[in-house]
């Protein structure tokens, strides 16, 4: 599904990316854990044609992704706060991301609809715009968006941080289902290996922009990330 081959990012003589190879089967659900500066944003970014490689490429779905557009209608993510419109509510940010995926207010009301557990009563028909609601309160609004339309490829970049307890176990099981039920391919960022190791099958360590382990994820997982990041 996501193929990536000799992939690297320089900013000046700085190499935030080296990755030589990655291949991403459709239908898996893929981790992505590191520090700080490890390189986990900068290769989403990549992948989202956000900024252009130094080196190498990434094809999704058989689309060479800084060469097409093609990708788009399959792909969805949700990186940070700037993929959100600040002076639109919830609801108009919806019917917007609907109109691009070719969906209509009535289907994007029934889709959002299904959220009311995730939106705790504090997002749907407030009259707040997006910009006047609090970080988690924006994460879910963006986390929900990135899944309208059924795309085939969801990205998430640190989905769990500033969400509370009963949101974050929500979220795990929508991604879980995602993956297991749907044959979505989805990509999570995190610094939560507890979380991380919970929804994906697979997780890749990046240390310096080079990945240091790739490990299917078994009952052992999250103790042997746990003691590769305590040396």
């Amino acid at each position: 599904m996501i193929s990536t081959s000799n992939l690297s990012k320089k900013y000046n003589t700085n190499i935030v990316l080296n990755i030589e190879s990655l291949q991403i089967p459709k239908g898996q659900s893929f981790g992505l854990v590191g520090n700080n500066g490890a390189g986990k944003t900068t290769y989403f970014s990549l992948l989202l044609d956000l900024i252009k490689p130094t080196t190498g490429e990434i094809i999704n779905n058989g689309v060479l992704v800084q060469h097409s557009e093609n990708w788009k209608p399959f792909t969805s993510a949700f990186i940070d706060e700037s993929f959100l419109i600040g002076y639109l509510t919830a609801e108009e940010y919806f019917y917007f991301v609907g109109e691009l995926r070719g969906l209509n207010k009535a289907d994007i009301d029934s889709f959002a609809g299904k959220f009311e557990d995730l939106f705790h009563g504090e997002i749907l028909k407030q009259k707040k715009y997006l910009r006047d609601l609090s970080k988690g309160n924006q994460k879910k609004v963006g986390i929900v968006a990135a899944l309208i339309g059924n795309p085939e490829v969801i990205i998430l970049d640190e989905p769990f941080a500033n969400l509370d307890p009963t949101t974050q176990i929500r979220l795990k099981q929508i991604i879980k289902d995602l993956a297991e039920t749907k044959g979505v391919t989805v990509l999570i960022s995190s610094h939560d290996l507890m979380h991380v190791t919970d929804v994906c099958e697979r997780i890749v360590v990046l240390e310096k922009g080079e990945i240091v382990k790739d490990l299917e994820t078994n009952a052992a997982t999250l103790k042997e990330l746990e003691a590769y990041f305590a040396n």
